[in-house]
C-alpha cells in the first residue's frame, strides 16, 4: 500500500471518530503544553541570569596584573638558621625584576589569538565642581567598545559618549543627586570642572634624590549622562564610579598609579606602566587558553569563565527536572492514545478483516494505526505548543505587571526557542507512536475470518 493511500485511509478514520479524536489531541496538548511551560520557564530564567551576563562580557574578560618574575635556584636544605637567612637573602637578590605591565605588555596581549581588545584601567583623582558643590573622588576611564554593554546598556538620562576624544563624563546617579540636590536629569549638558595634580618633567634635587613637581590643573567636562548601576557582575561594574570619563582623556590627564612615588615616576617615564589592564576575548570558550598564554608570560591573570561552568551545569539539572515534571501529563496523555486506538480496533475488525481479505499484510494493517497515532501526536504537539505559549504570554503580563507595581523591572519569564518548539513536536510523536505500536500489532494480528465474523 502507497503511502498517500495509507495517510489518506488514517485521515478518513480520525474524521470518523471526531470526537474521540479530538479529545484525544487535546489530551497529547495539554500535555506538550505543560511540557514546553516548565522547560521555558528554565530556558528564560537560564537567559536572564547567563544571558545577560554573556552579553554584558563579564564571562570574556580577564584581569591582569603585575607579577614578581621567580628567579635563581633553589638549593639544598640549610638547618642552620643563619644559613637559611644567608640563602632566603641570596634568592631575594636573584630573583628577577617585575615584568612591567606597560604599553609594550599591552601590544603583546592583543597579538594573542583569540583577544579583541586590551585596556589599561586607569582612575584619575579628581576634585568636582560644580557651583556650590565641590568633592574629591576617583574619574574612571571608560572605553568606547562598553557603549551598550554591563551599566551601558540602558542610561537613566542622556546618552553614551560620541567619541572618544570630546571633554564629556558620565556621573553616577547617586552622585549626580548630590551634585544637583537632587535633581540628575538638570546636569545633562552642563559642565562641571574637574581638578586635578598634573606631573611635570621629575627633577632630581641637590641630594641626588629623584623627584617630581605636581601642580593643580583644571579642565571642564560636559556631562552627557546619568548612569545607574544595576545588581549583579558586568564589565561596566568594575568600570563604573561617581565621574566616567573616555579612556583616551584618562589616559592623558591623570597617571594610572599614585600609590608612591617610585610609582609616580614609572607614570612620568617613557615607559608607562599600569596596575591593572583588561583583556578582552572574542569569545567566552576563549578565555581559559588566553588566561593561560598571559600566565605564561609572567604576568598574574583572573577571570570568573569557571563560574559559567557552573551555571551551566546548574541550569541544565534544572531543566531536566522541570522536562521530566511537565512529562507527567504527557504520559498520562498516551494512556488516551493507547485507549483510543483499541477502541478503534474493535470498531473496525470487520473492516480489517476486509482489508486481508482482498490481500493487505500485517504490516499495512499496522502501518494505518501507527499513521492515525502520529497524526494525533503532530495535531496534539502543535496545538500544545500555541497553548503553551498563550498560557506562558498570560502568566507573563500578570507577572510582569505585579512587579513593575513593587519597583522591579519586567523581565521574561517564557521564552520558547526554536528548537524547544521541534523537540516538543518530535516528542510527541514519538509518545504517539509508542503509545499506539501495541493496538496497531494486535489490529495487525487479528484473524480474518474471525475479523469478517465480527459482528
Amino acid at each position: 500500500m502507497r503511502l498517500a493511500d495509507t495517510l489518506s485511509l488514517a485521515l478518513r478514520n480520525l474524521r470518523e471518530a471526531k470526537l474521540r479524536t479530538s479529545l484525544t489531541s487535546l489530551g497529547v496538548a495539554i500535555g506538550i503544553a505543560s511540557l514546553v511551560g516548565m522547560v521555558s520557564f528554565g530556558v528564560a530564567m537560564q537567559d536572564q541570569v547567563l544571558g545577560n551576563l554573556l552579553r554584558s562580557g563579564v564571562f570574556d574578560s580577564i584581569t591582569v596584573t603585575a607579577a614578581q618574575r621567580a628567579g635563581g635556584q633553589r638549593g639544598r636544605r640549610n638547618d642552620n638558621a643563619v644559613e637559611r637567612a644567608r640563602s632566603a637573602a641570596d634568592s631575594a637578590r636573584q630573583a628577577g625584576p617585575r615584568v612591567p605591565l606597560d604599553d609594550a605588555a599591552l601590544k603583546t596581549f592583543s597579538a594573542i589569538p583569540g583577544v579583541k581588545e586590551v585596556y589599561p584601567d586607569v582612575r584619575v583623582p579628581v576634585e568636582v565642581s560644580y557651583g556650590d558643590f565641590s568633592e574629591f573622588t576617583g574619574a574612571t576611564g571608560v572605553p568606547m567598545s562598553a557603549r551598550g554593554q554591563g551599566v551601558f546598556q540602558r542610561m537613566s538620562f542622556g546618552q553614551f559618549f560620541a567619541n572618544e576624544t570630546d571633554d564629556a563624563c558620565l556621573l553616577s546617579l547617586e552622585f549626580a543627586k548630590r551634585v544637583s540636590d537632587g535633581k540628575p536629569e538638570s546636569l545633562v549638558g552642563k559642565e562641571i570642572t574637574f581638578g586635578y595634580a598634573a606631573a611635570s618633567t621629575p627633577v632630581t634635587s641637590e641630594t641626588g634624590v629623584p623627584g617630581v613637581n605636581l601642580q593643580r590643573s583644571e579642565r571642564k567636562f560636559r556631562v552627557v549622562g546619568i548612569v545607574e548601576r544595576q545588581a549583579g557582575p558586568s564589565p561596566g561594574g568594575a568600570m563604573f564610579a561617581a565621574v566616567m570619563i573616555p579612556l583616551a582623556r584618562a589616559r592623558e590627564i591623570g597617571v594610572a598609579d599614585l600609590s608612591g612615588a617610585q610609582a609616580l615616576l614609572r607614570q612620568l617615564s617613557a615607559q608607562r606602566v599600569y596596575t591593572t589592564v583588561t583583556v578582552k576575548v572574542n569569545r567566552a570558550q576563549d578565555t581559559e587558553a588566553v588566561e593561560k598564554k598571559i600566565k605564561d608570560l609572567g604576568f598574574n591573570a583572573f577571570s570568573i569563565a569557571d563560574l559559567l561552568e557552573s551555571q551551566k551545569k546548574a541550569f541544565i539539572l534544572l531543566d531536566l527536572l522541570l522536562g521530566l515534571v511537565g512529562s507527567i501529563a504527557l504520559t498520562v496523555a498516551s494512556l488516551g492514545i493507547v485507549n483510543t486506538m483499541v477502541m478503534s480496533i474493535l470498531e473496525r475488525t470487520r473492516e480489517i478483516g476486509v482489508m486481508k481479505a482482498v490481500g493487505g499484510d500485517d504490516a499495512d494493517v499496522r502501518k494505518i494505526f501507527l499513521v492515525e497515532a502520529s497524526l494525533i501526536g503532530l495535531f496534539g504537539g502543535v496545538f500544545g505548543i500555541a497553548l503553551g505559549w498563550a498560557v506562558g504570554r498570560v502568566i507573563n503580563a500578570g507577572a510582569n505587571y505585579y512587579l513593575q507595581t513593587q519597583g522591579v523591572p519586567a523581565a521574561n519569564l517564557f521564552l520558547i526557542p526554536w528548537w524547544l518548539m521541534a523537540g516538543a513536536i518530535g516528542f510527541a510523536l514519538i509518545v504517539s507512536l509508542v503509545a499506539g505500536s501495541f493496538p496497531a500489532m494486535r489490529a495487525a494480528r487479528l484473524d480474518p475470518i474471525q475479523a469478517l465474523r465480527h459482528d
